[in-house]
């Protein structure tokens, strides 16, 4: 059964998690968390240690449902090559999702802790080396499966595809332009079948 404090702490996250997303952490004051909430400076630090632990646990919670959706929309085909596809397919419609949540969580709170919150840098990084990880397994089954030629070097692709969407999202967001993001999503697909795809 779910605690009353566990409660209020999963009601912080999910008021304050696209708040310190779309602001920073340093821009993210305690008054912002309490006025949002509606709670006391106590009732936040009765659940969170301090403003670093909340901006952590804030970007942890955003991620997790992000990559929840991800796993979701991935589920719905057993073949490699067919959930590489599925991938750019997530990214196309990414730019309105993101929107709800303050923008890209990976690309913001990974800019705005590089230059002012080491632990937090830290956590960004974790997440894109999973999702690397993940990509790159994906590609090892394909190969394994005989979807996708055996030439291909899995975690250089996954590198490649990860900096490829994160720079097309940072270009969509820059310029307000869904342009960005379609056309890289129209170009992984070209590479996918032609250099991938057996």
């Amino acid at each position: 059964m779910t605690t009353k404090a566990e409660l209020t702490s999963q009601y912080i996250l999910e008021i304050v998690a696209p708040i310190f997303n779309k602001n920073g952490y340093a821009a993210t004051s305690l008054s912002d968390v309490t006025n949002a909430t509606g709670l006391t400076k106590g009732a936040i630090y009765g659940n969170f240690k301090n403003k670093e632990e909340l901006a952590i646990a804030s970007f942890v919670y955003t991620v997790k449902n992000m990559m929840k959706r991800i796993a979701n929309h991935l589920s719905t085909s057993d073949s490699p090559i067919e959930k590489l596809f599925l991938i750019t397919d997530f990214y196309r419609n990414y730019y309105d999702y993101s929107k709800q949540l303050g923008g890209c969580p990976v690309l913001n709170i990974g800019v705005d802790a590089n230059n002012q919150n080491s632990l937090l840098l830290q956590k960004v990084r974790q997440v894109i080396e999973k999702i690397q990880d993940q990509v790159a397994t994906i590609i090892e089954d394909g190969i394994e499966a005989g979807e996708i030629s055996s030439n291909i070097n899995a975690m250089y692709f996954a590198k490649r595809l990860d900096t490829m969407i994160q720079g097309a999202i940072f270009m969509t967001y820059t310029m307000d332009d869904d342009f960005y993001i379609q056309d890289t999503m129209d170009l992984i697909d070209d590479i996918i079948l032609k250099k991938l795809k057996i």
